[in-house]
């Protein structure tokens, strides 16, 4: 098993992954078809965009993946730099689950995260996730207010 930072050459298996995952988180549908501006999009993001990606590779078979995207907002005194990251699409495979690929790459993207200087890490866990999380350090919130569009 081959556990290391993704490059724009692994596109294919970013992609793959990602899509993949959506479908279960969401339930959709095997055959589901993705808008073609969603794949885009997130096509785009991968490649362009401030992330960090870790990518767990079984041969040429996707084990798992998981992205951390960085932002920076107005620093504040809690958070000096203003620099933030938000981690996401943390997804294993189901028949590599359970045998700490998940820890690896979330452990991975951490590290990366704080060499960057960032101060906060945050997530959206699935109920599945929390325990994941909570291992690698995360606490539940409910400090947080959305409004969505």
């Amino acid at each position: 098993m081959e556990i290391r930072i993704a490059t724009n050459d692994d596109i294919e298996y970013m992609m793959s992954s990602r899509l993949e995952m959506l479908k279960e988180v969401n339930s959709l549908d095997p055959d589901y078809q993705y808008s073609q501006s969603f794949v885009e999009n997130s096509r785009s993001f991968f490649l362009d965009g401030q992330q960090t990606t870790v990518l767990a590779l079984d041969g040429d078979r996707v084990a798992g993946c998981a992205t951390i995207c960085y932002i920076t907002l107005m620093p504040t005194f809690s958070h000096a730099t203003g620099k933030r990251a938000h981690l996401m699409n943390v997804y294993t495979a189901k028949d590599y689950r359970r045998q700490g690929i998940g820890m690896k790459m979330v452990s991975m993207l951490i590290d990366e995260a704080w060499n960057k200087g960032v101060t906060e890490i945050s997530l959206d866990a699935t109920e599945d996730g929390r325990a994941l999380y909570a291992k690698c350090g995360f606490i539940y919130s409910n400090e947080c207010m959305v409004l969505v569009k």
